[in-house]
């Protein structure tokens, strides 16, 4: 039940509202996907990339340490060890794949912690295409190692100055840049939002994360997780974990947001907290926004957190009460970011250290043994001047 999607929609959810100039690249986006999805030989391509030039598949890791501490059983699923250190790159990946099928020659992306933007200018210069990534200038300055390695690997950056000049801005952007440039141009969007078909697109791409964790804790427990645990931004992680788990009904799922400073609107980016149903960048989700309609800031220690909106498919499973979807605060994250870094030797993205703050709180709750799997999205190395500020 949770799979089925009508018409670009998942329930209430979802859509293609854009101006009419977009409408067309839109569609025939949609009938490009629906016919290399399921082509055998696009599929091979695609997963010998994964295997050669990702580096997958990722380890599932008992944290062993934590684990006696807390008194459950966690698991990470380490996509921070993926080339370019996230899970940025399978989508990245699938999507110019698409690109050069469509006889696309430049990409355009956008990008907020940055992974994204990194995992795109990587695979454009592997396959030779020239790449634009649109950052927001706040997101420039608090993510300077990423726009260097953006620029080694020859991406162009455009710094945005728009509005609050994090992420939702650099969305906006890019998707100018397309509509003006569409002859050439292929749009990687890096999350699973924006207008259909982009999140069950992203969601597709990015689901090798549940499909490999499905099978490596099979193996190495014998059963399925109690629970799985994610970061929620713009989701696609998250989803990516999710998706073949959704018809297990004894898994639980929990995702994961940005409580930030305080539960005032533009003190936070929790969109189940405080938002609203509402259309934003081409869909319709949960949205920040005023009493007049009017998208809000918002706030996060993190930067690839720190969206309006959240994907559609998370605010449908949220309203069909499949996922539970809950916050953690700037403080928490930080505190769980330097528990993981001394007691496993590993050292999580901000954006990954929202999930392991909440899967701390929550094992005081569980029962011992519980078994669980965190998502580790990314690796925290381009969080290391911002945590520095902190500690």
């Amino acid at each position: 039940m949770y799979t089925h999607m009508k018409a670009g929609r998942f329930g209430d959810f979802g859509g293609r509202f854009v101006p009419e100039t977009l409408m067309q690249p839109l569609i025939e986006l949609e009938q490009a996907y629906n016919e290399l999805k399921d082509d055998e030989s696009f599929q091979k391509e695609f997963a010998h990339h994964l295997k050669t030039f990702v580096g997958r598949e990722t380890p599932l890791y008992f944290a062993g340490n934590i684990s006696k501490e807390l008194n459950v059983k966690i698991y990470l699923k380490r996509e921070d060890l993926t080339h370019t250190g996230s899970h940025k790159i399978n989508n990245a990946l699938g999507q110019i794949l698409l690109a050069k099928k469509m006889g696309k020659t430049r990409i355009v992306a956008e990008t907020g912690a940055g992974q994204h933007g990194v995992a795109t200018a990587a695979v454009a210069a592997r396959f030779g295409m020239k790449c634009v990534v649109y950052m927001g200038s706040e997101d420039v300055r608090r993510q300077q190692s990423n726009v260097k390695r953006m620029k080694l690997l020859g991406a162009d950056i455009v710094p945005v100055e728009a509005g609050s000049k994090t992420l939702k801005d650099a969305v906006s952007e890019a998707m100018r840049d397309w509509v003006t440039n569409i002859k050439d141009t292929y749009y990687i969007l890096g999350s699973a939002l924006g207008p259909h078909p982009y999140p069950s697109m992203v969601r597709d791409f990015q689901s090798i994360i549940g499909i490999e964790a499905k099978k490596q804790i099979l193996d190495t427990e014998g059963r399925l997780p109690d629970e799985l645990i994610a970061c929620v931004g713009g989701g696609s992680n998250a989803i990516g974990l999710f998706h073949i788990f959704l018809e297990d009904a004894q898994v639980k799922m929990f995702g994961v947001e940005a409580g930030g400073t305080g539960k005032k609107l533009g003190e936070h980016a929790a969109r189940f907290q405080g938002g609203k149903s509402g259309v934003f960048q081409g869909t319709q989700t949960f949205v920040l926004q005023d009493t007049h309609g009017q998208i809000v800031s918002t706030h996060s220690v993190s930067a690839g957190l720190d969206y309006a909106a959240v994907g559609p498919e998370h605010s449908f499973l949220r309203n069909e009460g499949r996922v539970t979807y809950d916050s953690v605060t700037d403080s928490e994250a930080l505190d769980a970011f330097q528990f993981l870094t001394r007691k496993e030797g590993i050292i999580p993205a901000l954006e990954s250290s929202h999930a392991l703050a909440f899967c701390f709180k929550r094992a005081k709750l569980l029962k011992k043994d519980t078994l669980i799997i965190v998502n580790l999205s990314g690796r925290g190395d381009k969080d290391l001047d911002i945590v520095s500020n902190y500690v």
